[in-house]
């Protein structure tokens, strides 16, 4: 696909149809990859994002206990003075 090279003020950009934005789900920023003789356009992913909002759900429904016995009930700490 050619792709045009624009004037932006004193900067050179690119244009992307809302096609390539919808289908490969790009909103704000991008992640630029120099490879040899390549630059990689990729979205920017936030891997985490709504986990703050998912954990205080399960705080809230009880369901942010812990899976395992912690490993250190049985020690005996008085060893190590």
């Amino acid at each position: 696909m050619d792709v045009s090279v624009i004037q932006i003020g004193n900067s050179k950009g690119i244009r992307l149809s809302k096609t390539l934005l919808d289908r490969y789900n790009i909103k704000d920023t991008v992640e630029l990859i120099l490879e040899k003789g390549h630059i990689v356009i990729k979205p920017k992913t936030t891997p985490r994002k709504g986990w703050e909002k998912a954990f205080k759900v399960m705080h809230n429904t009880g369901d942010d206990k812990a899976l395992m016995n912690d490993v250190f009930d049985d020690e005996n700490f008085d060893e190590w003075i």
